[in-house]
């Protein structure tokens, strides 16, 4: 199937010059860190430019609430009930790279050879493909690695596991690894006893001298510039601002002494940082940096008015306050804009993203849009806008070219998530009707509940803190009519409740 959508796609009669396609993609950052959604602290300048010379998503959903089954519905454009990967989980044969001398254990539980990503539908168009940043999806060898899944270019991460260190020892360079001058992970994430926590120099043991993040940005700037003459996708994953809070001191200086920022000691494979909110503010400001950068580059080779700026998170923020994991504090920044919980829950701060998109010439500039739309939207929205819409292969999304484009757009009818973990999870959004499923794969003391439904109005209670599901039988009865049709059981990543 997927060789002959392949072939297929190669018969494309194309315009003369399609637009390139830049996907950014943050790690764990939530709408409220950007200028953009009301920002205050955290400088995001060229990030809000976008936005001012652009269009912003006011209801833009990714495509889980934790990264590895997000990052398969924006590839394949399957929602979490049809796309195969459904929740974080290492291979099972991770069992390191002897081969290569490297101690770590590499790569989550791979896609199949036949899953048809977003980079395999572009490059018979004409497309580079290349990918930098944290990918997730298949380790080294794996038929989930990406230079098997349409991929001309890949720089960065393999595996998530790896990326919690923003000093590795070394990156992936399509097939091969570099090596980084960087100690290796310290055997102890702690702070000892005779180290003062206040002081800067207690950490130094820490740190590293090669910021993964500098390197992965500059091989896509690298990547742009050497298809400047072609169409290019370049999917630009960042790890950005996922912990360990890690940034070059240059950086780290313009937040300190700005707000009170007590030390993180570190722990639970976290690394300790003396002033961690300091350090995720500085994270999101040098990324916004390297984006400038790109958007300055793509400026200078004359390929404004054919590229189109996308800026997404792949979930929710690490929610909490007063430094929650490894020493964020999502209530300080508002980082969830007020909305409930963050990563890891389907609430809506788990998977609530923010969506920038640029299009110079194309998209009118400063225009905000509620529409709803999620990740699984983005293969055929980039298909449409690239003048391929007839090539979309089967999908779960609906494309909302039109509405970037300016034109109305009837709404959707529904979007559906699920997740596994957690306590298993489930949710429909139909118009501002939203139903929450939870309890669905218990553990321990939890496998005594039952399951749990919630239903909340999202235009009058945006927080999810009035559950009013006692007075809409009718309407629960026939939301979890659409759900279970949603739901495609799967061996690989099951759901007791669902799949019993």
């Amino acid at each position: 199937m997927k060789s002959l959508f392949l072939l297929l796609a190669l018969t494309l009669t194309v315009q003369a010059r399609q637009p390139n396609v830049i996907f950014i993609m943050a790690d764990d950052l939530g709408p409220g860190d950007l200028g953009c959604y009301g920002q205050k602290i955290i400088r995001t300048p060229n990030i809000d430019r976008m936005a001012a010379e652009g269009m912003r998503f006011t209801q833009h959903y990714s495509g889980n609430a934790v990264c590895a089954p997000s990052r398969c519905v924006l590839m394949s454009g399957l929602h979490p009930g049809h796309a195969f990967i459904r929740d974080n989980r290492q291979a099972d044969d991770a069992k390191g790279l002897p081969k290569m001398g490297k101690p770590e254990h590499e790569g989550q539980f791979p896609i199949p050879a036949d899953t048809v990503l977003i980079p395999e539908v572009l490059k018979p168009l004409g497309y580079a493909t290349g990918g930098f940043g944290k990918w997730g999806l298949g380790g080294p060898g794996s038929t989930g690695e990406p230079l098997r899944q349409g991929f001309d270019r890949w720089f960065g991460y393999n595996c998530q596991g790896v990326a919690h260190n923003f000093y590795p020892t070394y990156l992936w360079d399509n097939d091969h690894t570099i090596e980084l001058k960087n100690p290796p992970f310290p055997s102890n994430d702690k702070l000892r006893a005779d180290e003062d926590p206040s002081k800067p120099e207690s950490y130094q043991r820490f740190k590293g001298s090669e910021y993964s993040a500098d390197f992965i940005a500059e091989e896509a700037l690298k990547f742009a510039r050497a298809n400047k003459d072609k169409p290019f996708f370049l999917y630009w994953p960042t790890t950005v601002p996922h912990v360990a809070l890690q940034v070059p001191d240059d950086s780290l200086q313009e937040y300190i002494g700005k707000f009170d920022d007590p030390p993180y000691p570190g722990g639970n494979g976290y690394l300790p940082h003396f002033k961690p909110k300091a350090a995720y503010a500085a994270m999101i400001t040098r990324m916004d940096r390297e984006i400038g950068r790109m958007v300055a580059l793509i400026t200078e080779l004359g390929l404004d008015k054919d590229t189109i700026f996308v800026f997404v998170s792949d979930n929710g923020p690490v929610s909490g306050t007063h430094q929650g994991l490894a020493g964020t504090d999502c209530a300080f920044f508002n980082s969830n804009e007020g909305r409930r919980d963050g990563k890891g829950t389907l609430y809506e701060g788990g998977f609530r993203s923010p969506c920038v998109v640029r299009w110079q010439g194309r998209i009118k500039a400063g225009t905000t849009s509620d529409r709803i739309t999620g990740f699984e939207d983005w293969m055929p929205t980039l298909l449409e806008l690239v003048g391929a819409k007839d090539q979309t292969p089967r999908t779960d999304g609906i494309s909302f070219a039109p509405t970037l484009l300016g034109e109305k757009q009837p709404g959707r009818e529904f979007l559906y998530r699920e997740l596994a973990s957690y306590g298993g999870q489930q949710i429909l959004r139909m118009g501002d009707w939203k139903l929450v499923r939870r309890n669905l794969t218990p553990k321990g003391k939890a496998k005594a509940a039952a399951v749990t439904e919630e239903l909340f109005n999202i235009a009058t209670d945006p927080a999810e803190t009035r559950d009013v599901a006692a007075g809409h039988a009718d309407l629960i009865a026939r939301m979890k009519t659409i759900m279970a049709g949603q739901h495609a059981p799967s061996a690989d990543f099951p759901m007791m409740s669902l799949d019993q």
